[in-house]
This record gives C-alpha cells, sequence and structure tokens, in this order.
C-alpha cells in the first residue's frame, strides 16, 4: 500500500486500494464492533495514510449494506422472421406437390386400387399418364400471320406452354398445301402442368361440351393410349368470348405406361374420366370375318 500510495499515478488508484485494504481488514477482524476496529486500523496504518481518510472509508463500509451482484443468464431474443417486400409468395416445393389436387389423388388414392386390383407387387408396375399431347389444326389459317399468332395464343392460354409449329410432310394440290408450310400446332405436356390441364379438362371443359354424352370408351390404340376430340375449344375457361374468332377444335392425346387398354382406362376413369356406360370391353378387338369371293375361276378349285 506504501508504493500506491506514493506512486506518481492518479489518485484513483490509490483510493481504490485504501478502501480494498480496508474491506480485507474489517472481514477478517474478529472484533464485532466497527470503532475499535476502525480504530486499531488507524493506529497501524497512520505514518503511512491519513487517519481522516482511513476514517470516512471505514465508517462508510461499515454503514453501507453489502450489495451482491446477482448475475442472471438472460437468452438472446429470437429474431423475427424475414418479411420479403415483394407480392410473390415462395411456395415450399412439397406444398406446391400438394395444390395439384388431381396428382395428389392420384398418389395418394388410385395408385393403392389398382395395386390391389390388378396384383401390382412393385409400385412401379401401377400405370401412370406418362404425358398429353394437345393438336390444334388452323386449317387456312396459315396463309394469315395474324390468324396463325392468334391461334398460338390461345392454345398458350389454355395450356400454359409455348406451342410449337407443325409442318406438311408433302405437299397436297388439292388442299392448296405444299411441303413445309405450317398446317398445325401443338404443345407435349408433362408433369403437373398435365396433370393441371388434365384437371381443367375433366371438370371445366369437358361438362361444359355442347351434347355431351360421355366419353367413347372404345378409343383406345391397343398400347393403353386414348385419345380423344373437342369441337370447340372456347369450353375453356381461359378463352374469353369477345376473343374467340372462328371456332377451331383440338385434339388430346393421352399417353399412359399401361400394358393394355383394361389397365389404362381403369386408370383414367379412376381419375374422374366421364367414360360412357355400355361401351366394348376395350380388350377385345372385333374385326371382321373376311368373306370369301363369290366369283371363283372355274379352272381353280377342280381336282385334276
Amino acid at each position: 500500500m506504501v508504493s500506491l500510495w506514493h506512486s506518481p499515478f492518479s489518485e484513483e488508484p490509490r483510493l481504490m486500494a485504501v478502501a480494498n485494504a480496508a474491506s480485507f481488514y474489517l472481514s477478517s477482524s474478529s472484533s464485532s464492533s466497527p470503532s475499535s476496529s476502525s480504530s486499531y486500523f488507524c493506529t497501524n496504518f497512520s505514518s503511512r495514510v491519513p487517519s481522516r481518510f482511513l476514517f470516512s472509508c471505514l465508517n462508510a463500509r461499515v454503514r453501507t449494506p453489502t450489495v451482491r451482484a446477482v448475475v442472471t443468464t438472460t437468452t438472446a431474443p429470437t429474431p423475427a422472421p424475414e418479411v420479403s417486400s415483394s407480392p410473390i409468395v415462395l411456395v415450399d416445393k412439397a406444398d406446391a406437390d400438394k395444390s395439384n389436387r388431381l396428382k395428389t389423388n392420384y398418389l395418394e388414392k388410385v395408385v393403392p386400387i389398382l395395386k390391389e386390383e390388378f396384383g401390382y407387387k412393385n409400385i412401379h408396375q401401377v400405370p401412370k399418364i406418362e404425358k398429353i399431347v394437345v393438336n390444334c389444326g388452323i386449317g387456312d389459317a396459315h396463309q394469315n400471320s395474324k390468324g396463325l399468332e392468334a391461334s398460338m395464343k390461345d392454345l398458350s392460354l389454355i395450356t400454359g406452354q409455348k406451342p410449337v409449329k407443325t409442318t406438311a410432310k408433302k405437299s397436297i394440290a388439292s388442299f392448296k398445301v405444299r411441303e413445309g408450310t405450317t398446317v398445325g400446332i401443338a404443345v407435349t405436356l408433362r408433369r403437373n402442368v398435365m396433370y393441371s390441364f388434365l384437371d381443367r379438362l375433366i371438370n371445366l371443359a369437358l361438362p361444359r361440351t355442347r351434347d355431351f354424352q360421355g366419353l367413347n370408351p372404345n378409343s383406345f390404340d391397343g398400347h393403353g393410349n386414348y385419345s380423344l376430340g373437342l369441337p370447340d375449344k372456347s369450353v375453356f375457361p381461359e378463352m374469353m368470348f369477345e376473343a374467340v374468332g372462328k371456332s377451331r377444335g383440338m385434339d388430346v392425346c393421352i399417353t399412359t405406361s399401361a400394358n393394355t387398354d383394361k389397365e389404362a382406362q381403369r386408370l383414367l376413369a379412376l381419375l374422374g374420366m366421364p367414360f360412357k356406360e355400355g361401351g366394348q370391353d376395350p380388350t377385345v378387338v372385333v374385326r371382321k370375318k373376311k368373306k370369301k369371293g363369290q366369283y371363283l375361276d372355274s379352272t381353280k378349285g377342280k381336282k385334276a
């Protein structure tokens, strides 16, 4: 303490050193009276530290209650989620798959039914829809650029995908068509866009078709693929009545992974495709028996 008191430093560290020494003496002293402790401390250190300062420090130490610091551990507040200023709402991929109700219905309901009915051992054997091809002929619109652009715009609104142009493979003079001329437009749909189009086709477009009595169950090609035609594309809600010019139809070809037409028909029926009742079994191929020639050569069929 003597070295600290006579040190050339500022007055603050000297005061802190004296206060610490006084508090240490009080804590180690066995005497309970503050007056005896202060007097004994001053007599021992009277030659080193001024007595008035020691009395003031000791009295303040004795009279002032001991304040113990309580350390509390506080957890850092959880930061609030950032709110994007953009109006676009980002959707998780899993939630996006659930938003497509036709695909969700296929995975959760149709697959178990088909697996039980046909006895599939592997889930990958269950037939599914691979793609949908939408074809639209433009007729005489190939001679008019505006008509071709309008047809492409209409098909892109219906399918949600930009169509491609289909050209003629050979020249036909009676139809005034040359080789390489644009004769139609087509779109190939897959995955979520395919399920979205099929959902709108089944639940919106087909019921709005005039004199609709159901789809023909015999329109399968023998390999599990189904084709249908719509007389007017204005049955889709994306087409505005004012924007519809000349009414044009469209062809829809649904390609499935089914091995037989029976499996494909069952798949589409479970998805909600409205087939006619009383149709023939698509697995039965009806072929007409060839008739024998009524007029035979007189030289044939005779024994020599």
